[in-house]
Order: structure tokens, then sequence, then C-alpha cells
């Protein structure tokens, strides 16, 4: 037993095996890059002369097989030479992809991205009194108001955001709604609140935000044109004029969770909603 340990070490089958898969690995990725390149023609001539000189090896044809050999020497050189744009972006790409695993690490988390998006959209629009009305999904579906909207599906930035909302633009008049840490939609409708209780001075943004709020645990920020008040819906409740400190905290609070809860759970009651909303709509029909 310990004669076959040892021999086992030795040996270092594993090691071997390592070393056959790099080897195998590193050309898959050479092959990979070559692929509809120029790259790829050299590489079926160097396969051509390689299986050549393995017979002429083989057969016995020693002018052939010393030729061969002193193509493959020389032509390495003659590889680098002719071949030095596709070698260059080679080791180009290779760097990219090291540098760009090792950004990950630096890069904040979308939630945190998001935030800051809102943050500057927001208080951009604010001071330029800009109306907007922005709704962002948590547990809840919102795929029934995402319906009633033009569909984005877009990566977030600040600057889409004010762009959207800038008046007299096909996208300005309605709700955007960011579910996934993306744009799902622009020019959404909300269900307005019915409620006595809202003040009449506060205009239909902020009656469809708290309508929402109403239904859903959706995060609702609306901007007023009238004073460019910012103002934040959440579960029924109006955070009224924040200021920046505020809005980050709330934004912070209620956004948060949805990175610490149980992702599971939420797509769980993600389809629940979306079968129930769709049962309805059919008995609806039905009706």
């Amino acid at each position: 037993m310990l004669d076959w340990f040892h021999q086992f070490l030795v040996d270092k089958p594993l090691v071997r095996l390592l070393d056959i898969a790099i080897v195998w690995y590193i050309i898959y990725r050479v092959l990979l890059y070559a692929r509809n390149t120029r790259a790829m023609n050299l590489l079926k001539g160097v396969g051509i002369i390689l299986a050549a000189k393995f017979i002429a090896s083989v057969v016995g044809l020693q002018t052939i097989d010393w030729l061969l050999q002193q193509v493959i020497s020389w032509g390495v050189v003659a590889v680098v030479i002719l071949f030095q744009p596709e070698l260059r972006r080679a080791l180009e790409s290779i760097g990219r992809t090291v540098s760009s695993r090792s950004r990950k690490g630096l890069e904040q988390d979308p939630t945190a991205r998001l935030i800051q998006d809102l943050d500057k959209s927001i208080w951009y629009m604010s001071r330029r009194k800009i109306g907007a009305l922005i709704s962002i999904e948590r547990e809840n579906s919102l795929n029934e108001y995402i319906q009633t909207g033009i569909p984005m599906d877009s990566a977030i930035s600040h600057q889409l955001l004010v762009n959207i909302f800038i008046p007299n633009t096909p996208l300005h008049d309605g709700a955007v709604i960011i579910a996934g840490h993306r744009v799902a939609a622009a020019a959404c409708y909300l269900p307005l609140s019915g409620s006595q209780a809202i003040p009449k001075e506060l205009g239909t943004r902020h009656r469809a935000a708290i309508g929402l709020s109403e239904v859903t645990d959706a995060v609702t920020l609306i901007v007023s044109e009238e004073t460019g008040g910012v103002s934040l819906a959440m579960r029924d409740h109006l955070h009224r004029d924040v200021d920046p400190k505020e809005l980050k905290e709330l934004l912070k609070r209620y956004l948060s969770r949805d990175d610490q809860g149980d992702n599971a759970e939420s797509s769980r009651n993600r389809l629940v909603n979306d079968l129930l909303s769709f049962f309805n709509k059919q008995k609806g029909g039905a009706a």
C-alpha cells in the first residue's frame, strides 16, 4: 500500500492531467479567438505543415523532413512579422479581460448605482422645475402598469432619466417604471388615489404616486413642476418636500431591503401576483 502511494506521488498523475487540460484550454481559446479571422487560415497552414512533417518522419523522407523542420524553425519569426496586428489585438484582449475582472470587485452594487442615478437626476430636474414621476418595483410586480407604457428595457443612467422627462418630448408624460435595476418602461399610467385626505394643492403626479403606493410596495419619486419640490411615496405614505440628505436615506432604507431579502421568496411572490393579475383579466374578459 505504501509502495503504491509512493509511486502515485512520484508519477504525479493529477499534475499530468492538469498539464494536459491547460494545454487543451489554451488551444481552445486560440481557436476561438482565431475563428472568422485571417489567423484561422494561418492555423490551418501550420496544421498541414505539422502533419506533413509527422508523415515524412514516420515514412523516412529525410530531405522533406529536414526542409519542413527549417520551415517550422524560421516560421515563428515570419508569423510574428506577418501577423503583428492580430497578435497585438489578442494581447490587448487578454489585458482588457484581466483588467475588467479586477475592476468588478471595485464596482458598486446595482442598488447603490441606482440610488446614485436617481439622486442625480431628481435634483437636476428639481432645480429646473422639470416634472417627473419614477416608480421602482420591489416585491410586488408592476407588470400590469409596465404594459400601459412604452417598453424600454434600458440600463439606468441619470442622463436617460432626465432626458425622458424633458417637456414636450414623446415620453415625458406619465411614469417611468424601474424593475430589476433597469428602466422597464416610460409614459406609464398609474392608478390615481381617490383619498379625500390628499391636499388640494397636490397634482396628478402626487395622486398617481399615492395611488400606486396604496396597492403595491413600490417606491415612487415625484418632482413637482410648479415648485420643484421632491416627494417620495411608499406604502400609502407620502414624504413631502424632502431634502437631499433625507431622500438618500429613504432610498437606502427602502431599496436596500431588496438585496438583503430572500430573492427566491421575492420571485415566488412576483409569479403569484402575475398569475392573479392574469386570471383577473380573464374573468373580466369573460364577464
